[in-house]
């Protein structure tokens, strides 16, 4: 279970990983968290005690760090690169103006001026959701809306909807000049040795008509538990996952052990993700396991042939034999890890289907006939320290990795 507490307690850029890499992650340890996970969120879902505390995945972009340095009771905004090597920490415009360009210095500009009227005490982190100059109005399955679309999930409120959304909601965003929703807090005495801890509370922030603010946690809907079938279905999943990681323990605890770039394990994470990019349903165990060891020998390969020299050759040429003495006479072990992946993903659907019931803005794909309905882009459940994120990879993983952002520079 290290890997988990690391994602938690290390990283300070929240990196998460998919619920189901972890069984490559961390071998049968990650497997056995997984399964408390998916079991932990079931049961959150029923309203038992004890279960996984779930947040909401905003789309929103980029990350934005704000609040009081601990060195020096400033205030400042920020991105994740307030943590390198030589920080960049805007406490003025002229900081922003010297440290950023492009759109992303106008965004963070924006966040210097409104978000120090909201009080903030601490260090927390939030998913920008909009600038003045991000809202539109527009047509959205014939209700007019404000909409925004900060990454790859367009976000709509209606302009007059009563019931859930409110008049409120539209009043509010409609007014504000940026959009944010904060998910994670820091603690430290200073900002190199900051930890970071999954939730932010925004209680005790003062309210303010130009800063659109919550937080991520999940808001329950009355009833998004299993009905008796579909609890029986869910829990036969698990088992055929627990059954299948038995099988591949052996296996998967030999390729955790290798972190290199072109080692099985982060071989077998880009395999899986050559099929999210395209498009592709991971769903035949068998035909996976054949073609991942092509995969697998036809990268080593190229990347031998891209070398000048023998002894350039010589190391991609031992990596390659390394991982056939693993991948051949494990092909059974293989077979296992890549069905209870599959299984693991089955999982964690039923879940999000009972998640995504509801929802405190509308969101849509846009898409060249107009804006099609869409989930969430997922979430994050944390049980025990220890934090995995669920996402329906198939939508918004192959979005994500496709979609162009016009604030990265800078």
């Amino acid at each position: 279970m290290q890997g988990f507490k690391k994602v938690l307690n290390e990283d300070r850029n929240t990196h998460l990983e998919h619920l189901e890499d972890e069984i490559i992650n961390n071998g049968t340890s990650g497997a056995k968290t997984s399964i408390e996970f998916l079991k932990s969120i079931k049961k959150m879902l029923q309203g038992g005690k004890g279960g996984s505390t779930v947040s909401v995945k905003w789309d929103g972009a980029p990350a934005i760090f704000c609040g009081i340095n601990p060195e020096n009771g400033r205030f400042f905004v920020g991105t994740k690169s307030i943590f390198n090597a030589t920080p960049k920490i805007n406490y003025t415009v002229s900081d922003i103006s010297r440290n950023h360009g492009g759109a992303l210095a106008d965004k963070l500009a924006v966040a210097l001026k409104y978000l120090p009227s909201l009080g903030i005490k601490g260090v927390i982190q939030g998913d920008l959701l909009f600038t003045s100059d991000d809202k539109k109005m527009a047509n959205v399955n014939g209700e007019k809306s404000i909409v925004f679309t900060p990454n790859t999930i367009t976000y709509a409120v209606p302009v007059v909807k009563s019931g859930f959304f409110g008049s409120s909601m539209y009043d509010r965003i409609n007014k504000a000049k940026i959009g944010i929703i904060f998910h994670t807090s820091y603690s430290g005495k200073t900002i190199k040795t900051m930890k970071a801890s999954f939730g932010a509370s925004v209680g005790g922030l003062r309210q303010n008509k130009n800063v659109f603010f919550d937080d991520a946690r999940y808001k329950q809907a009355e009833d998004p538990g299993f009905n008796s079938g579909e609890e029986k279905r869910f829990d036969a999943i698990l088992n055929m996952a627990e059954g299948s990681i038995y099988k591949a323990g052996a296996f998967i605890d030999k390729i955790k052990k290798d972190k290199g770039p072109l080692s099985l394990g982060v071989q077998l994470k880009t395999f899986f993700n050559t099929y999210i990019r395209a498009g592709s349903k991971i769903g035949n165990a068998k035909a996976l396991t054949n073609n991942f060891e092509v995969y697998f020998i036809e990268k080593i390969k190229k990347e031998i042939d891209s070398k000048k020299t023998d002894k350039a050759k010589q190391k991609y040429k031992e990596i390659l034999e390394a991982g056939m003495k693993i991948l051949r006479p494990n092909r059974q072990g293989l077979y296992f890890t890549i069905a209870s992946y599959i299984t693991l993903q089955t999982a964690k659907s039923m879940l999000l289907s009972k998640l995504n019931k509801i929802q405190s803005i509308g969101s849509f794909m846009r898409t060249k006939n107009g804006y099609k309905v869409t989930n969430p882009e997922g979430y994050v459940a944390i049980n025990k320290g220890n934090a995995v994120k669920l996402v329906d990879r198939l939508v918004f993983s192959q979005a994500n990795f496709n979609v162009a952002k016009d604030w990265v520079k800078g």
